[in-house]
């Protein structure tokens, strides 16, 4: 499982231009079944997206199509984790 990490490098009015197709992106994503939750940054800074694909370099191919990448608006940090243990109704992340 990854956590990738988005950290806008433009103003907030930029990524704005480009929201609306961030988010077809991100749904298409879900319906894919790559992503299972993401969201934006408190302060607004950037977003989080959790993703349960394995391969980083799949997950990398994915995160390349993202309009944000396309358009170089954010970077992206990927962290790997393995997730042991979770609430219920989480449990479908657990990994052995």
């Amino acid at each position: 499982m990854y956590i990738i990490s988005l950290t806008y490098k433009v103003p907030i009015a930029t990524v704005e231009v480009h929201l609306e197709d961030h988010i077809a992106y991100l749904n298409l994503q879900y319906e894919l079944g790559n992503f299972q939750a993401s969201g934006r940054k408190v302060p607004r800074t950037g977003g989080i997206i959790l993703s349960t694909l394995k391969d980083k370099k799949q997950l990398e191919a994915v995160l390349a199509k993202d309009p944000f990448k396309i358009h170089d608006l954010a970077t992206y940090e990927l962290t790997e984790f393995i997730p042991s243990k979770t609430c219920d109704e989480w449990s479908f992340l657990k990994e052995s």
